[in-house]
């Protein structure tokens, strides 16, 4: 099969076997997949990670244990946890001292013909969903997880930093929950589309709100996250979306004066994601800047860079 290959400093088209399934795992023929944040901080250098990229896919099982699973199209969560420790015991599989992160840590990615996940990872996606449509599920769950760290008044002002992949579908998962929500951004083109769903937004520069109550910064930027605490009023909440490979110089004495709440937001929940995307709650087909056959994958991560590019998808099913 062919696959894309990081060595730590370049990307690299490549061959190699199929990969050989362990125990409890499916073998899966990826349809397509979307290139992530996370994926282009990896390039820069981003948890050290070498080997095969990506964790965004829709694809269909084609070998298992579990025979009625083949021919199924497919979504599946990214962490591989050992359900053997304290942490799985206690219901925090996602943080498994042992596991293993699709495309991301200790595990090969989807950005290949084939890719394998253990079997309790995946999720059946629904016969009407197109492809197109399916292949958001992760970063859409990543949006819901939010949803379960953050007990939302009814009240609440909320602010999302950010114009970009994560700021649109935060903005249309939380938006429902509180009485108003700004998604401020630096990009007319970007904050359009979410006016047309009818979120409010705001241009960066032209930004003068005080006293939010949350702030839920989807830049990754370590400057928009000291303007995000900025934002909020005392007692106030910030959570944090988005990995980077850059350091961020937090000014903690904010944090204790004013006693910031700041919550990590990481992976989240696929049952609503799926359910969201299917009752198109949550909107993605206009997200969609790109697509490129896997051949040209090299040259997707380079128009992925762009500050103009909302996402970028791979398709793999002329291969």
């Amino acid at each position: 099969m062919k696959f894309l290959f990081f060595n730590g400093h370049n990307l690299y088209v490549k061959d190699k076997d199929i990969p050989k399934l362990r125990n409890g795992e499916v073998l899966i023929r990826i349809r397509m997949a979307g290139i992530c944040k996370t994926d282009l901080e990896i390039v820069k250098g981003y948890m050290k990670f070498t080997g095969v990229l990506g964790h965004e896919f829709v694809g269909e099982v084609v070998e298992g244990d579990n025979t009625s699973w083949i021919g199924k199209r497919v979504v599946g969560e990214i962490n591989c946890p050992c359900y053997n420790c304290a942490f799985c015991f206690a219901g925090r599989s996602r943080h498994c001292p042992n596991r293993t992160v699709l495309g991301i840590y200790e595990r090969e990615g989807v950005f290949a013909e084939y890719t394998t996940l253990p079997e309790r990872n995946l999720y059946i996606v629904p016969d009407n969903m197109p492809d197109e449509v399916a292949v958001f599920t992760e970063p859409v769950a990543a949006g819901y997880r939010i949803l379960e760290q953050v007990h939302f008044s009814p009240n609440d002002c909320v602010v999302v930093l950010g114009d970009g992949r994560m700021g649109q579908l935060i903005s249309q998962i939380v938006s429902p929950h509180v009485r108003k929500l700004v998604c401020v951004g630096k990009y007319p083109h970007k904050l359009s589309h979410l006016q047309k769903l009818g979120i409010e937004t705001c241009l960066l520069s032209q930004w003068k709100g005080k006293n939010i109550d949350v702030v839920i910064d989807a830049t990754g930027n370590p400057e928009a996250q000291s303007l995000a605490l900025e934002m909020l009023k005392p007692k106030g909440t910030l959570v944090i979306k988005s990995t980077t490979e850059e350091l961020n110089p937090i000014n903690l004495s904010k944090v204790v004066v004013d006693e910031i709440h700041i919550i990590g937001s990481r992976c989240g929940p696929f049952e609503p994601a799926i359910k969201g995307l299917a009752e198109k709650k949550v909107k993605v087909g206009y997200m969609i800047s790109h697509v490129f056959d896997f051949e040209d994958i090299i040259k997707a991560f380079e128009v992925a860079q762009g500050k103009d590019c909302l996402k970028v998808l791979i398709d793999f099913r002329n291969k």
